[in-house]
């Protein structure tokens, strides 16, 4: 038992640990009060120092900047990148050159999204000169209009105005003062508004749209408007992430025409071969912590990688059989006759200095997924009949479809294509029931199950689950975490990701976990909306080899041309309320949309807002919808009526851009001639 005199000492020691607690947190005790009372309401610090580290920059970044401050170029040694304590990039050189347009390619999670915004928020000081655009999220909902949004970004003519005044006066001789010019040309504010309205046509909005509040549109299209903004101030960096997720097939046509022209330093992520290869100057590959850069586009850069990759297979196949005799004489005759052993010793010594010097590595390779949608019972044809439906979605609203006739079965294999408003999505959904037709009736097979994947899956997920703890909170019968590791690992979701948050996983890593959720579905019918978004082309092979494997049906919606030459049977054009079957294959469709780009019934008349304008120029509308027409609709396909198209203009100004150290010189050679010149 302790003694009295331990008791006091322990209780002493107690006291004065609480009073040192409460000196902490700022409070002194008081007589007959424990420290618990007293700070109660109070905020914890260690609490406020987790909030403070939780703001903190998760990504760490060190190189130095090689150019010159004057330099068209960007040059970066020494480029080390980390987040979250993982390496992407260690110790490797990396460069931009001005006129260069770089494809940025690697698998989910490689660390491309990371580079661009260490760029974009310069972790390595760039030239000052350099002005950068990085497009990562949706304009935020306001009030403004898409044209005032658009417009708004020019802010750099003051700035290029004073680079003008201070090279005159430190480097007159500098190329960079006609960059300059042609720059300050191009913002010629007259033609403002028209350069604006054009921009955003092209993206897919029609005259009303542009008048609308950005408050009135969802996330997709607040993202095209950030994305003409970039477009419209054309700065000398423009990043671009994923920039044509958002887009359809006809907004992928002429973004791709806009850019393969663009003359400063374009850098872009994308996953669509077809788009890399008609913008792309350059790829850079990111692999093992390493950036490698390639000259020519995406087919140029398979070449030559694959060449690589042969050649330095063969050069580690020599030197491991060089090493394995090596090894073998030293084992042999090392320790034999005096000249036996003499020239074992030499072979170590030989053997030991190559070893020294490094050998060749074996090529590595990423690792393959294999996707595998279940197979599913047979049912009898037709699995499901279209009969006569037509929808709105309310009765003030246009006709987005009228009368539609078709049916399909576990043999079809459709790509919907058309412009955004036409009404693909939305056909998706009054297939798989989640809308219902305003008028006529969709007759499904009782066994049919339809498993559903659209655009915005990966941001429904539990973030703060990890993939195994989502898919068996999905699916009850998974009881085998084991087998659930198999089912997730199938699709590229390995090691630790397996137990990371979905919220800390990459984009294209969600959407993995999203595909998995879906082939577990065990559907009868595939309805595919956009599936390739964040995706790399590994996957996007690997999900084209699921689809043709799988024995049911599929509907897919997708702005990628190579996924849909892989895998789509047919075409159906969704247009002017219509269903039209095009009769060729999907790169014939993609030169239709390029020879008709200026053709204003093609691009843009073909939504539902674009149906009541056509209305309204012919007569008054109603302010209650047009009725349903009786006439039925045939799926075949006619090609528009051409127009002429619209006169092109250059955007620059008849005069040209009058730098302001010119001005006054040729204000006062105005005067002086209006002196001289006086009657």
């Amino acid at each position: 038992m302790p003694s009295a005199a331990a008791k006091k000492k322990a209780e002493r020691k107690k006291a004065l640990e609480k009073e040192r607690m409460a000196k902490k947190l700022g409070k002194k005790e008081e007589d007959g009060e424990p420290v618990e009372a007293e700070a109660e309401g109070k905020v914890c610090p260690v609490g406020k120092i987790t909030e403070e580290v939780k703001q903190l920059n998760a990504r760490s970044t060190a190189g130095v900047l090689s150019s010159p401050a004057l330099g068209a170029d960007i040059h970066i040694h020494n480029f080390t990148m980390s987040f979250h304590g993982h390496v992407l990039c260690q110790d490797t050189n990396f460069e931009l050159n001005y006129g260069n347009r770089y494809g940025l390619l690697g698998a989910n999670g490689c660390g491309k999204t990371t580079l661009l915004k260490a760029l974009a928020e310069q972790d390595i000081p760039l030239q000052k000169h350099i002005d950068i655009f990085y497009l990562n999220r949706e304009m935020e909902a306001s009030d403004k209009t898409p044209i005032e949004c658009v417009q708004e970004v020019d802010e750099e003519r003051t700035r290029l105005e004073e680079e003008i005044e201070w090279m005159m006066t430190e480097d007159p001789e500098n190329p960079r003062l006609n960059q300059i010019y042609e720059r300050l040309e191009e913002l010629d504010v007259d033609k403002a508004e028209a350069k604006a309205a054009r921009i955003l046509t092209g993206l897919g909005f029609t005259a009303q749209m542009q008048r609308k509040k950005l408050s009135d549109f969802s996330g997709g299209w607040r993202m095209r408007v950030s994305l003409a903004r970039a477009l419209f101030v054309k700065p000398y960096l423009m990043l671009l992430d994923e920039p044509t997720n958002h887009l359809d097939l006809n907004a992928c046509v002429w973004l791709e025409q806009e850019l393969k022209t663009y003359k400063s330093i374009l850098v872009l992520i994308s996953h669509s071969q077809d788009f890399l290869n008609n913008v792309c100057t350059n790829i850079i590959y990111m692999q093992r912590s390493r950036i490698m850069q390639f000259s020519g586009n995406y087919d140029t850069f398979i070449q030559t990688l694959n060449e690589q990759q042969e050649n330095q297979m063969k050069k580690y196949s020599k030197e491991q059989v060089d090493i394995a005799k090596m090894k073998e004489y030293v084992a042999r005759f090392g320790h034999g006759s005096r000249k036996l052993a003499k020239q074992g010793k030499s072979k170590e010594k030989l053997l030991n200095k190559r070893l020294a010097e490094g050998l060749t590595e074996a090529v590595y390779r990423e690792k393959t997924v294999s996707f595998k949608f279940a197979e599913v019972s047979s049912l009898p044809s037709p699995v499901m009949m279209v009969q006569g439906v037509s929808f709105r979605y309310n009765e003030t609203t246009p006709w987005i479809y009228d009368n539609l006739e078709f049916g399909m079965d576990l043999d079809t294999r459709v790509a919907l294509v058309g412009p955004n408003g036409a009404g693909k999505s939305t056909l998706l959904k009054l297939i798989s029931g989640e809308l219902l037709p305003t008028d006529g009736m969709i007759r499904r097979h009782s066994h049919l199950k339809i498993a559903r994947y659209h655009q915005h899956l990966a941001d429904q997920l539990d973030l703060e689950a990890t993939p195994l703890e989502y898919m068996m909170a999905q699916y009850p019968e998974m009881k085998d975490i084991e087998g659930t590791r198999k089912i997730v690992g199938r699709y590229g979701i390995t090691g630790k990701q397996q137990t990371t948050p979905i919220g800390c996983l990459s984009d294209g890593q969600r959407c993995r976990v999203a595909l998995a959720w879906l082939a577990w579905q065990k559907g009868h019918f595939l309805l595919l909306d956009e599936p390739t978004n964040h995706l790399d082309i590994e996957t996007i092979d690997a999900l084209a080899d699921a689809i043709k494997a799988f024995n049911g049906g599929m509907v897919l919606v997708s702005h990628d041309f190579r996924l849909i030459n892989q895998v789509a049977e047919e075409i159906w054009e969704c247009r002017d309320g219509d269903i039209h079957k095009w009769t060729g294959d999907i790169i014939e469709y993609k030169h239709h949309l390029v020879e008709n780009m200026g053709n204003e019934s093609v691009n843009m008349a073909q939504s539902a807002d674009n149906r009541v304008k056509a209305r309204k120029s012919t007569a008054p509308a109603p302010v209650a919808a047009a009725p349903k027409p009786t006439t039925s609709i045939k799926i075949g396909f006619a090609p528009p009526v051409e127009t002429a198209a619209p006169a092109a203009t250059n955007g620059k100004s008849n005069g040209g851009y009058v730098p302001p150290h010119m001005r006054r010189k040729q204000a006062q050679a105005e005067e002086s001639e209006d002196w001289f010149g006086d009657d």
